[in-house]
């Protein structure tokens, strides 16, 4: 009975997170979950420049095309495949791309509240907010043909943890087991 009043449910992203208190004389100490999306919000500083306000910074790629972008390892041969799959099963071509090593996608990494330097993960960009690693994967799964779409719905009641520890065994591994180019192919 006290473990379901100090259970959390976890909804999918977007959703609010709910939780039940416990009671004030036991003390729970819960991991913390990182968030992997980050909502487009207030100014970031960086370290030894002035205030950079990096949603308007970068407010010019979503002007006149609101399409998301996928930023990528651009010399990543797995990531490079993955662009070119995806590229293949979008014949709307819904998805703009962009190398996380050009100037763009550095602002891009800043304005998702990430390092500039981060090539650690895919992300997606869109006006309003960006996701990383497994959900990242999943909002690309949306955007292309069938059957990708429906298998994004299913994958969603993963775990995100289940999710990421596998994204992250793929993505650290990713130069030792499909090797790296020297430019990126885009």
């Amino acid at each position: 009975m006290l473990t379901s009043q100090l259970m959390a449910l976890i909804p999918p992203a977007g959703c609010a997170r709910l939780t039940v208190s416990p009671p004030a004389l036991l003390r729970v100490r819960r991991p913390s979950v990182p968030n992997t999306y980050a909502a487009i919000s207030s100014p970031t500083r960086t370290a030894g420049d002035d205030a950079v306000d990096w949603v308007e910074a970068t407010s010019s790629f979503f002007q006149k095309d609101s399409r998301p972008i996928m930023l990528f390892d651009g010399v990543c041969n797995l990531c490079n495949g993955g662009v070119k799959f995806v590229r293949d099963n979008d014949p709307q071509r819904r998805i703009r791309f962009e190398a996380l090593q050009s100037e763009a996608g550095k602002k891009l990494l800043r304005r998702s509240g990430r390092a500039a330097d981060d090539i650690s993960s895919v992300v997606v960009v869109e006006k309003d907010r960006s996701y990383i690693k497994s959900e990242a994967v999943l909002k690309i799964m949306e955007y292309i043909d069938l059957p990708f779409p429906q298998l994004a719905f299913f994958l969603q009641f993963v775990p995100l943890f289940i999710r990421d520890f596998f994204y992250d065994n793929v993505a650290n591994n990713r130069y030792t087991f499909f090797g790296r180019s020297d430019t990126c192919e885009l």
